[in-house]
């Protein structure tokens, strides 16, 4: 199988392009780094009564307020996390080159004193367009194609006072969720570097997890923003589709809408969320892209005490959790139940169908042909090579193999089906119609049931590396909230202990299958590592859902007091 793939990638450059373009990228990267290290070694030099450590253990909320009043300047800030950054970065691996026009933007930073953001370096994913860089997404065909201008999020983000400082590493082609590409190397978890990060931002849950940013912009199409997030101890946001602008956001192919990605922001607490939302849902964003629908940020909502009817969910009934993922969501019940909230059972509607039928073949329609073709010309990413390998298959040895699995590897069965596409246009019309009918009768499922929102299980804690690309089942805890199209967010709840570890050795998963024996052994040896719970809410209640997701921070926070 992966000598297909091998066979068909080498089609487009050849290996001496491939590797040029590699190291050319690579020596922009070390340039780039190289340069900010001695502008902080200048800085630090002339400016030694800089207090790195006490910015660096500020809030964003406390940053902000310091910043506005004054008593700290952008520029120690900027400074200080510049430093952090790339000390970090020497042993995660997680910045793919640091964006040097930022040391500029400080000099002009006072024309936007007023902003929301003033002053604050926020870091961004490598897909985001920011001018004269590149978006490569991981594959060699993208580089040397730099932005001609910022993406839309960007130029919101400077308006406001921020200073995009850095780009932040993602997998090869995006579509994983590992943080490995044969451009820039391999991120390390931050907590344990022996994991993974997670992907597709898990350049950002890398940096944010440890310090070296304390807020970022990453995206999501099936749990890139909340994976990075569980994995890496952080709060992680996917906005409902089109409330952030995409304009400017690179994607490894555009045109496919059954599962759509969107922009979300990423950061230590959920405050920092809620603020960044509501600095980019302005006026300027709404101008610039009036593509998106002019709602600016409802501080009432996301401040409200009003008490909740809560749905439940301890397994989705395709992955069995692991203890700590089950633990977590039982814990945060109680949690919720005793502040007055009424938690109920919820079940999804018929969740093998929708990640094979709309899932699998929504993203791969066209059998994953545009995907490999991207691919043309890159050394496959080992992270990425068990993922890819049956998707360049011919449609008949597919369908020869989905049916000789049948009888004792049913997932992969339907998988492989999955794989080989809609087929025709008809049947792509009919897919989108199939998605759009069960994202109507799951909210009609949640009217039945009366909830307000819905706390449920993220995948983690952070895998041994290079299981990523082997399980790509177990995304189903995220995945279904793109297709769906509802806001969903994640926040570290607690961390693996002990009985966990210990009950782990009895997994055996819900179909019993090689998925589930690779699980557990993707998620062994946690011992100590986050572990979050997921937060989601119907279409257009971002602010509700960001609300569900501090009350459940607070309510941790206070229970370990």
């Amino acid at each position: 199988m992966i000598g297909t793939v091998m066979v068909l990638l080498q089609k487009g450059y050849t290996q001496r392009e491939a590797k040029a373009k590699i190291q050319k990228a690579q020596n922009r990267r070390t340039d780039s780094l190289q340069r900010a290290e001695h502008a902080v070694l200048q800085y630090n030099k002339s400016h030694p009564e800089t207090d790195s450590a006490l910015i660096l253990t500020l809030s964003l909320s406390e940053l902000t307020k310091k910043l506005q009043e004054g008593s700290l300047n952008p520029e120690e800030v900027f400074y200080s996390y510049m430093e952090k950054t790339l000390d970090l970065n020497k042993d995660l691996n997680c910045c793919t080159g640091i964006l040097l026009e930022s040391f500029d933007q400080m000099k002009t930073l006072d024309s936007n004193r007023k902003g929301l953001l003033y002053g604050v370096p926020v870091s961004i994913k490598e897909n985001y367009g920011y001018k004269n860089y590149d978006s490569s997404c991981g594959v060699v065909i993208n580089l040397d194609h730099p932005a001609k201008e910022d993406s839309v999020l960007v130029e919101v983000l400077k308006k406001q006072g921020a200073i995009p400082f850095v780009k932040t590493n993602i997998p090869q082609a995006l579509l994983n969720y590992e943080c490995s590409n044969p451009i820039f190397g391999q991120t390390l978890n931050p907590h344990n570097p022996l994991k993974t990060s997670g992907g597709s931002s898990g350049g950002e849950g890398a940096l944010i997890g440890g310090g070296g940013s304390l807020l970022g912009m990453g995206s999501d199409i099936g749990g890139s923003i909340r994976l990075p997030a569980s994995f890496c101890g952080i709060c992680g946001f996917k906005p409902t589709p089109g409330r952030l602008s995409s304009q400017g956001l690179s994607s490894i192919y555009r045109g496919q809408i059954s599962v759509p990605s969107c922009a979300g922001p990423m950061a230590r607490d959920v405050d920092s969320l809620a603020l960044c939302m509501q600095a980019l849902l302005c006026d300027h964003m709404f101008s610039l892209d009036p593509t998106v629908p002019p709602m600016p940020f409802n501080v009432q909502i996301y401040q409200s005490s009003k008490r909740l009817r809560i749905g439940y969910l301890e397994s989705d009934g395709y992955t069995q959790p692991s203890p700590s993922m089950a633990r977590s969501v039982r814990e945060v019940k109680a949690l919720l139940e005793a502040a007055g909230h009424t938690l109920v059972p919820y079940r999804h509607l018929n969740l093998e169908y929708a990640i094979v039928e709309l899932i699998v073949k929504g993203i791969l329609a066209d059998g994953a042909t545009t995907l490999l073709q991207k691919l043309e010309g890159s050394p496959v990413d080992p992270s990425l090579k068990a993922q890819i390998a049956p998707y360049a298959l011919p449609i008949w040895l597919k369908k020869t193999l989905s049916f000789l699995l049948k009888p004792f590897f049913s997932r992969a069965s339907v998988f492989l089906q999955g794989l080989c596409g809609v087929g025709s246009i008809q049947d792509l019309w009919k897919q989108h119609a199939a998605v759009e009918d069960y994202i109507q009768e799951t909210i009609a499922e949640w009217r039945k049931c009366n909830i307000d929102a819905l706390l449920c299980p993220v995948t983690g804690p952070a895998y041994n590396h290079l299981y990523c690309g082997k399980l790509s089942s177990a995304a189903s805890y995220t995945v279904l909230f793109n297709l769906l199209q509802f806001p969903a967010g994640v926040v570290p709840v607690s961390t693996v202990n002990a009985e966990d570890e210990e009950e782990l050795k009895h997994y055996k998963g819900v179909y019993q299958d090689q998925w589930d024996k690779l699980f557990k052994q993707a998620v062994s040896g946690g011992e100590g590592l986050p572990v979050g719970v997921q937060c989601v809410t119907l279409p257009w209640q971002d602010e509700l859902c960001l609300r569900l997701m501090k009350e459940v921070e607070q309510l941790v926070k206070q229970s370990k007091a």
